[in-house]
């Protein structure tokens, strides 16, 4: 009997799935500031980016950055477009400017074990230049890649 016992915790360990769900699965999109030679530009003035729901209300994505040339921002899953609202706070005014992103949601699956979740493929970026000249989309494809920059943000004003 203690054989068949022994037998079945084997069958049953070995019959587990060895695929490792990813740790750092956050899927979101990087953002680099330039100058106007394409070089990274740090931020000296700080920035604060809030994120407009569906149902009107917003949610604070990022709170006063400062002193960083990048940051990343993570986009809906179920949305075919992001609204970001970009408040820079300079020494002397203040400035905000809307981004919406435009994406196509692509499931991705990796086991049973692993939480659902979606990459995206930007397929499109418009704004407001209060602050923000222009925006360059970089790499369209958002996946699990933290070393990606997918948007050139270029500043009206450059140190």
């Amino acid at each position: 009997m203690r054989k068949w016992l022994f037998l079945l915790v084997v069958v049953f360990v070995v019959s587990c799935t060895s695929i490792d769900c990813p740790v750092n699965n956050i899927v979101a999109t990087r953002y680099r500031f330039c100058n106007t030679n394409g070089d990274s530009l740090v931020l000296k003035d700080t920035l604060s980016v809030t994120s407009v729901r569906k149902n009107g209300t917003d949610t604070l994505l990022l709170n006063r950055l400062i002193d960083r040339a990048t940051f990343q921002l993570q986009m809906s899953y179920s949305h075919p477009e992001d609204i970001f609202v970009f408040h820079f706070f300079l020494k002397e005014y203040s400035a905000l400017d809307t981004v919406w992103v435009k994406k196509d949601d692509i499931p991705h699956f990796e086991s049973v074990d692993c939480n659902a979740s979606f990459f995206h493929n930007i397929t499109g970026i418009r704004y407001t230049k209060h602050f923000i000249d222009s925006i360059a989309i970089n790499n369209t494809k958002v996946d699990y890649d933290k070393t990606t920059i997918h948007f050139h943000v270029y500043p009206k004003v450059s140190d």
